[in-house]
């Protein structure tokens, strides 16, 4: 018995979209299934045609591969309608059914069989059926299965795909069209002709090449140099090329012969020139080519040369070029004519080739256009202080040059204050303008050296002049090239030597500074060179006062408290050094020169006294270190001694100057001769033995730059002492004084380098590592004008100038004075200067 109760709301109109989505799903499936095959088939010819595959097979073989494909084409077809089956709404209603859970779609398809006509078993009844449509209405379409890999267990159709994928990109369809030519036999392959071509721009320009083929227009810009290559397929004589870019046009002189039988289907030739390129037969083209020259590139100076104190000259330049400069080059000449022909350089010079330098390049970025500084130190180069020439090239990677206009400078060169170390300097630059002026260089030299004592604070130096005097006269009459380089060498250092000096005597050295510096403000020297002085002064002022700091001892504060004193800290000190550049920064050297002066004489007559206590295990290495020095400098003195006594036998101390030094001096039979040489030597072991030891007892300095540089500047000097032993024990006195000057140099830096550590530690601990100066004035603490300082440190004076009751008075006597010496002509002009500023400020 049916149930004949009324049922709910159909829920299958409500799977309407569910169901067609499924059924959709499923069509899919059975369709992938299918004709897997044949798609795969399908993409993979598509493939092989955008790539232009059938344009490298010939008309037989493209037929019978066509002919192949059409049949697989045919068999997967065939295969995919014999095993595709059209799915039904039914198939599709059960597919979402299962999806579901107890298939409430079958279930609403159900009627009731038992318990008809029972109220209560149809209101059973009619809840399973409310239930089974909720359910029903929450159904969703299911997705369809489309996985292959159990029909394709090699993958073929993803390889299918892929290659779709890259022709799309990389491949071109239009050759598709192409295959209709197989079967019309048209031109391309049927009867043959056929062509290819590129235009390469040359690598530097970083252009992309040019395929002709795939090219629509007919005018085309390329650089020069550009390279045409054009290939030929088919028939000989059925295409052929001409062209009027590469210069090479038929029937002109000097033309090459156009290629002829299998050599006229390549051809390549360079752009050098606007014109036509054509390519002439069934199928051939033309073009209309317009170079694009390549610019010559451009360099020129952008500033003005600088120069540093000891010589070294900076020029700023700029370079530019369309694709990139490659290289360039400074060549610097003399300019003759500009050259004041005096003294030394009246003579006719000697041929020398012009002076090329190298110009920078950038080492990354873009060489199209950039700015660099050529940097070069050109002291000691024969036209050093001559008017020059200087004309800058750049090449670019064509091989063109842009050359610069030429620039008139005055060579740059290291400037010598010292007026014999100039002076040697000159006759140095007369030796090498020409070998002819040996003769009277000498004599100059010999004349300026007459009287060593009064003008030569260096011994070294004056042995060394008069070795090089000799050694230039009796090379003279026929002066080698050689010989002038290596004596303009030995000159310069000389002239070096005598410049800056044996400073390993702190207050020498300071001196020297002082010197130096006040010569410079007279000489209006650059603001560099100035710089450069500065800082030498303040190095100096620092050894100075670290090395009274290290001398002075208990006596000296006992000495000091029997007397009068005043005191100078370095804090002073540094602001009288900083006010002193900051007047040579604004101008006013004549103010500059006076606190010069001031600064002199205080250091002068200053004292340092130390804080309590004896020497420490630091000053002890210091003063073993400067005895060390001092031994080293006696005995480099008597090699030195001994060097001339081969050159002048029998002549006595330095020579003409010094013929009065006593015969006691030169006695010691260890001095001379072979048994001499062996003393020397002998002497030389016993100071690098002490060097050794002295090394051995170095305070704990830690791991600062500075201990590292002592130990470093130490174990340069005992080498080079070592080195100079065995060259006295060979008899090799020029090489001994080398390796002795070497070690003294090592020796002094070695110093240096301890006093900074050492300096280092005291800051470390808390001590006062500047010390006080003090000089013996009154009884009470006072400057060296006599006033007492500030309370708070600074130089000057807190007290008044103008002491007494009639101050006005006084102030009116003052400028009275003032007045009266501007008048006095007869005074310096720095005084009178300074007095002329006074009265317009007061």
């Amino acid at each position: 018995m049916t149930d004949s109760t009324p049922r709910p709301d159909d829920p299958l109109a409500e799977l309407r979209w569910p169901l067609r989505l499924t059924w959709a799903g499923l069509l899919a499936e059975r369709l992938s299934r299918a004709f897997w095959p044949l798609a795969s088939l399908v993409l993979l010819v598509a493939a092989a045609l955008a790539f232009g595959a059938h344009d490298l097979l010939s008309p037989a073989a493209a037929f019978a591969i066509g002919g192949a494909l059409f049949a697989a084409l045919l068999g997967t077809l065939v295969y995919g309608l014999r095993g595709f089956r059209r799915p039904g709404r039914a198939e599709a209603l059960d597919r979402l059914d299962r999806s579901l859970p107890g298939r409430p779609i079958a279930a609403l398809s159900d009627s009731q069989a038992i318990g008809a006509g029972d109220p209560a078993s149809e209101a059973v009844w009619r809840a399973h059926v409310t239930r089974m449509a909720a359910r029903a209405r929450a159904a969703r379409a299911v997705a369809p299965d489309l996985r292959l890999s159990s029909r394709d267990p090699y993958g073929l159709r993803h390889v299918a795909l892929i290659a779709f994928t890259v022709a799309l990109i990389f491949g071109s369809f239009l050759r598709v069209a192409s295959v209709a030519d197989l079967g019309k036999g048209g031109p391309a392959l049927a009867s043959g002709p056929s062509w290819e071509g590129w235009i390469e721009p040359p690598a530097y320009t970083a252009k992309p090449a040019i395929y002709l083929n795939d090219i629509s227009d007919t005018r085309l810009a390329v650089p020069q140099g550009s390279r045409v290559t054009l290939r030929l397929y088919g028939a000989v004589g059925a295409l052929d090329v001409t062209e009027t870019v590469s210069g090479r046009e038929p029937g002109a002189e000097g033309a090459a012969a156009a290629p002829a039988g299998t050599d006229a289907m390549a051809r390549s030739f360079e752009v050098i020139r606007d014109g036509r390129v054509e390519i002439d037969g069934s199928g051939g083209r033309s073009w209309q080519i317009v170079l694009s020259p390549d610019i010559r590139p451009e360099v020129r100076l952008t500033g003005e040369i600088d120069v540093t104190a000891d010589g070294e000259m900076r020029q700023p330049f700029s370079a530019s070029d369309d694709y990139g400069v490659t290289a360039g080059e400074a060549t610097i000449t003399l300019d003759l004519a500009a050259v004041e022909r005096r003294y030394g350089l009246a003579a006719e010079p000697d041929p020398r080739a012009p002076l090329v330098l190298d110009l920078p390049m950038p080492i990354s970025g873009d060489r199209r256009q950039f700015t660099e500084t050529l940097v070069e130190n050109l002291s000691q180069h024969p036209w050093a202080g001559l008017p020059v020439q200087v004309e800058l090239a750049v090449e670019d990677a064509l091989g063109q040059r842009g050359v610069s206009a030429p620039a008139g400078m005055v060579l740059p060169g290291r400037r010598f204050f010292d007026p014999l170390a100039r002076a040697v300097v000159e006759q140095r630059q007369a030796l090498l303008w020409a070998r002819s002026n040996a003769r009277e260089v000498a004599q100059v030299l010999r004349a300026i050296s007459y009287r060593p004592d009064e003008i030569f604070r260096n011994e070294s130096a004056y042995l060394q002049l008069r070795v090089a005097i000799r050694r230039l006269e009796r090379a003279a009459p026929g002066l080698t090239a050689e010989s002038q380089a290596e004596l303009a060498g030995a000159l310069w250092d000389i002239a070096v030597l005598i410049e800056d000096g044996d400073l390993s005597d702190a207050a020498e050295r300071l001196r020297r500074a002082q010197e130096r510096l006040s010569e410079a403000m007279r000489n209006g020297a650059s603001d560099a060179e100035i710089a450069q002085l500065m800082d030498e002064l303040r190095e100096a002022t620092r050894d100075y006062m670290r090395q009274l700091a290290e001398q002075q001892k208990d006596e000296d504060r006992q000495q000091a408290q029997n007397g009068e004193m005043q005191e100078l800290t370095g804090d002073q000190l540094q602001q009288m050094l900083d006010r002193l550049q900051q007047l040579m920064e604004e101008g006013r050297m004549a103010e500059a020169q006076q606190l010069l002066q001031m600064l002199q004489q205080m250091m002068e007559n200053m004292q340092v006294t130390q804080g309590p206590g004896g020497d420490s295990p630091g000053q002890q290495a210091m003063e073993g270190l400067a005895e060390t020095l001092r031994d080293q400098q006696g005995l480099s003195d008597d090699a030195f001694r001994d060097l001339q006594e081969q050159f002048n036998p029998g002549q006595q101390g330095q020579g003409e100057g010094r013929e009065g030094e006593g015969e006691q001096d030169r006695a010691d039979p260890g001095q001379g001769g072979e048994g001499g040489q062996q003393s020397l030597a002998e002497r030389q072991e016993a100071l690098r033995r002490e060097l050794e030891r002295q090394q051995q007892t170095l305070p704990g300095l830690g791991a600062s730059p500075e201990s590292e540089g002592t130990r470093e500047a130490l174990d340069r000097a005992g080498r080079a002492m070592d080195e100079a032993e065995r060259s006295l024990r060979d008899n090799d006195l020029a090489g001994a004084l080398d390796d002795q000057a070497r070690a003294m140099e090592a020796l002094r830096e070695g110093m240096r380098n301890l006093g900074e550590a050492l300096a280092q530690n005291r800051q470390q601990r808390g001590e006062d590592g500047q010390g006080r100066g003090r000089a013996d004035a009154g009884g009470e603490r006072r400057d060296p004008l006599g006033r007492a300082p500030g309370s708070t440190g600074q130089v000057g004076t807190e007290d008044s100038m103008l002491q007494g009751e009639d101050v006005y008075r006084r102030a009116r006597d003052l400028l009275d004075e003032i007045r009266r010496r501007s008048g006095e002509q007869n005074r310096p002009d720095l005084e009178l200067d300074y007095l002329r500023r006074l009265l317009e400020r007061f």
